[in-house]
């Protein structure tokens, strides 16, 4: 089923010229800001958002991983979502949220799908422990959350310590940021990687 039959809207047809950006996250544990500031800043840029969890329907935030914050309704189930719908894919961070997914196999198979289709796969804090699950971090140059740089590097990634890594190692193009600190240059490196691919749709 498509994000246009599910939304009631006509999703790429009100945004042929445009591109248009999947947010997933798990049902809870989401880190507020990593899940709200991307999709306002792509707006911002013209593009559309859509945002789909493993249950259509509430989805708890948090700050910090301890405090709850609010709750936002995702748009989709991950089991609607349709690549050929989008142009990227966003994962936001937050440890519960993070864990989640990657034992998600609708999640796993999502990223992975996009990568094989050529759409830029992005993951901010937490968000690339579900790129090491679907096997897109070997080769690629990444950044994260501190802790995660041994389970980066054990995977076959290059970690550096930097606001957000854009690689393109094996043909699939990887971004990644560390934390919340670096939402804007995160966000701005979504939106070029996602209109570019518009380019050439």
């Amino acid at each position: 089923m498509s994000a246009t039959e599910t939304t009631g809207h006509d999703v790429r047809g009100a945004a042929d010229t445009s591109a248009i950006v999947l947010v997933i996250t798990s049902n809870t544990g989401v880190e507020r800001d990593e899940l709200l500031v991307p999709p306002a800043r792509l707006r911002e840029r013209g593009l559309t958002v859509v945002h789909a969890a493993p249950d259509r329907g509430p989805v708890q935030t948090f700050e910090h991983d301890t405090e709850k914050s609010v709750v936002v309704d995702a748009d989709l189930a991950l089991t609607q979502v349709e690549v050929d719908d989008f142009d990227a894919v966003v994962v936001p961070g937050g440890t519960v949220n993070a864990d989640k997914l990657r034992r998600d196999p609708n999640a796993i198979a999502l990223v992975g799908a996009f990568a094989a289709a050529g759409k830029p796969v992005a993951a901010i804090c937490h968000g690339p422990w579900l790129l090491i699950e679907a096997g897109l971090v070997d080769g690629q140059a990444l950044t994260s959350y501190p802790s995660l740089r041994t389970d980066l590097v054990n995977a076959g990634g290059r970690w550096t310590d930097q606001p957000v890594v854009e690689s393109a190692a094996g043909g699939r193009t990887v971004i990644t940021s560390r934390n919340p600190g670096d939402l804007e240059p995160f966000t701005s490196a979504v939106a070029g990687a996602a209109l570019a691919v518009t380019v050439v749709r």
